[in-house]
């Protein structure tokens, strides 16, 4: 009998298919007309930023919802469908804040952490706010002063850094608020005003106690801190009116794909990236105000979308997740929510592959905040390695990025959770340059370059959901024992399968 052609190139087909080596599935799959495309759109003046709370993010939403759809994604979310509503709040700034003190006078504040208050008292000045300054102070009741930074170093980003460990003194000690006195350039003012000074968005009331007062206050130009002594105590009043709350909606985007290998299929591997950027600002010397987000995190957004339709053509052994988070950049909610009200148990989920970004300075690499700190980092060098690219771990420490991503919600319940970057070997100008600024547009990109990275990406993705290892966290680090701790425990909770 003869087998009819048509029958035997189907067989054939078949046969090629199943011998396709990870990285030909990859090449089969991206495409960098596609990946502009993406990024054009996610990132065009019409999405406005996709700022949370915004109309245009659900545009975003809709869009990346449709997507998944389209690649044979199957929902995951709120009733059968693609997405998990995320209940937030908006806050809205104070409408003032005043502040006098004897020969100090601050004419402008950045709102760190702010809650309604009266404050009429004793105000101390610690110099720079050191461990030794307040452990040899009583700040109890009182308002602390400090300069921001450190002696010696008082860029911006290390003065907001520095000033976190001494919110957390003056709390701990039980100061009523802490004020730092910043000097801030025109464009740095601006920037953190857009960032702080604006509307926030939170979780859900939580019956929580009023937030610890943080502030940046800005001297006028002709203050004389000369006068102010360390471990001087003064009476000084501050007065924080007009913060109000409003309820808002927000959603994070998700869909999941079944494995194909019969054991390995109850496990999950989670693909995910933050949606959301930070909206519309004031409008630069060119008249932009538009944030347009294209590498934080259209990019990002986009090299999940990459994989979402890469394994929904070919499946891996693990089963997928995909996660398009909301509210990142307002406090990493919409992973926060997430984890705390998961669609599949946590403990059915052995990686977290997150992509977020804030620029690239170097098109030879790809960037791993936390390439080392699970097993599976010999995939990632791999797959880099397979489109002519390095892969290199956090290059910039001080940083604290791998807390500073959604990845660390995932982290601290336990699953390893590295974040995936473009290459960068240092947190200089040319990230700044684009990092939450109006500069961000998709046609400053380099898309030879970015294609390499998504494919990298993607094998990398292939290559930690087909491995017959479960992945890990390296023994040692910080979260070890709580991966430890959830794989232990026997979960109650339904999968989205079930």
């Amino acid at each position: 009998m003869r087998i009819p052609t048509l029958i035997i190139l189907l067989i054939a087909g078949t046969f090629f298919v199943q011998a396709q080596t990870d990285a030909e599935k990859v090449r089969a799959t991206i495409s960098k007309n596609d990946i502009e495309a993406h990024i054009y759109f996610l990132a065009s003046d019409e999405l406005k930023g996709r700022a949370t709370g915004s109309p245009e993010i659900d545009i975003a939403a809709s869009y990346l919802a449709n997507h998944l759809r389209r690649h044979g994604v199957k929902p995951a979310g709120d009733d059968g469908s693609y997405y998990q509503q995320v209940k937030l709040e908006k806050v809205n700034p104070p409408e003032s804040i005043e502040m006098t003190m004897k020969n100090l006078n601050l004419s402008e504040f950045i709102n760190l952490k702010v809650s309604n208050m009266e404050f009429e008292g004793d105000a101390i000045f610690l110099g720079y706010g050191t461990e030794d300054d307040f452990s040899s102070n009583d700040v109890k009741g009182k308002l602390v002063l400090v300069l921001a930074g450190q002696e010696g170093e008082t860029e911006m980003m290390q003065s907001y850094r520095a000033g976190r460990k001494k919110r957390d003194l003056a709390n701990s000690g039980g100061a009523v608020a802490l004020v730092e006195i910043v000097n801030l350039s025109d464009s740095e003012k601006g920037r953190m005003a857009h960032h702080f000074n604006e509307p926030r968005v939170t979780l859900g009331a939580k019956d929580e106690e009023p937030e610890f007062v943080h502030l940046w206050g800005i001297p006028q130009a002709d203050a004389d801190l000369s006068k102010l002594k360390k471990g001087a105590e003064k009476t000084a009043v501050l007065s924080i009116r007009g913060i109000s709350t409003e309820n808002m909606g927000g959603k994070n985007v998700l869909g999941y794909l079944e494995g194909s290998d019969p054991e390995l299929k109850d496990e999950f591997v989670i693909y995910s990236a933050h949606y959301d950027h930070v909206g519309v600002g004031k409008p630069n010397a060119e008249m932009d105000s538009i944030y347009n987000g294209a590498r934080d995190n259209a990019v990002g957004t986009v090299t999940v979308m990459n994989a979402a339709e890469n394994i929904g053509k070919y499946p891996t052994k693990r089963s997928s997740l995909f996660i398009f988070f909301k509210g990142e950049e307002k406090g990493l909610l919409g992973s926060e929510y997430f984890v705390e009200n998961p669609t599949i148990a946590l403990d059915k989920v052995v990686y977290c592959f997150n992509s977020d970004n804030g620029g690239y300075n170097d098109t030879s690499k790809t960037t791993i905040i936390g390439l080392q700190r699970t097993t599976a980092s010999q995939h990632f060098i791999d797959a880099a390695k397979e489109f002519g690219l390095t892969a290199i771990d956090d290059p910039a420490p001080e940083q604290g990025l791998f807390d500073r991503s959604d990845n660390v919600h995932f982290a601290k319940k336990g699953v390893p959770a590295p974040t995936y970057c473009m290459g960068f070997n240092a947190f200089d100008e040319e990230i700044t340059k684009y990092y939450h600024q109006v500069t961000d547009n998709p046609n400053t990109l380099d898309y030879d370059y970015l294609y390499k990275f998504f494919q990298s990406y993607v094998l990398s993705a292939r290559l930690i959901a087909n491995d017959p290892e479960r992945p890990f966290w390296t023994e040692g680090d910080k979260y070890y024992e709580a991966g430890k701790k959830l794989y232990a425990q026997k979960k109650e909770e339904a999968t989205i399968l079930d």
